[in-house]
């Protein structure tokens, strides 16, 4: 059992709280329910500790899905014989940053996105969410639906070309 300092108390009970999200995230990831506990161990034993007293509960959450990807790619790295370096660009999430040159305004595009969207059926519209909104892998929504990743791969190709048919100039 770790024991915390007495100050350390509330960022390290929000930390804990927030472990089942945690190994969540690894698991999704690991696909192991053993090696996912001992990872998600490793993150509480990394980063509870560093943790500041006065920290907000979203600088602990982001802190502690930092402590995870960095876990997961030791592990990733170990387990495959690479270094880590090889595999950080595919454990971490991509960069928040728009990308540069002109764009179209924001409300726009989400009000075309949201009119294609309900325009599709359930099904396509659903896988669509999953892999683009959510950013789930097609193994994730494979598993979310209840269906292969082969036949996520088919709907989300015939979503996609359902989409380019969609009419949205009204």
């Amino acid at each position: 059992m770790i024991e915390f300092p007495a100050a350390d108390v509330p960022a390290a009970q929000i930390a804990l709280e927030e472990l089942d999200l945690i190994y969540a995230f690894i698991y999704a990831r690991v696909g192991n329910r053993a090696d996912a506990e001992d990872l998600t161990q490793q993150v509480a034993l990394k980063a509870i500790p560093r943790l500041r007293a006065e920290a907000a509960a979203a600088s602990i959450r982001a802190y502690l899905f930092a402590t995870a990807r960095s876990v997961l790619a030791g592990f990733w790295a170990h387990r495959f014989g690479l270094p880590e370096e090889e595999l950080r660009e595919d454990v971490a999430p991509p960069a928040q940053h728009p990308p540069p040159g002109p764009r179209a305004e924001s409300g726009a595009a989400a009000t075309r996105a949201t009119r294609i969207l309900e325009a599709l059926p359930a099904n396509y519209r659903r896988v669509l969410e999953l892999r683009f909104l959510r950013g789930y892998s097609l193994k994730e929504v494979a598993a979310e639906t209840g269906s292969t990743v082969g036949g996520i791969k088919v709907m989300q190709l015939r979503a996609l070309r359902a989409a380019a048919k969609v009419e949205t100039d009204a």
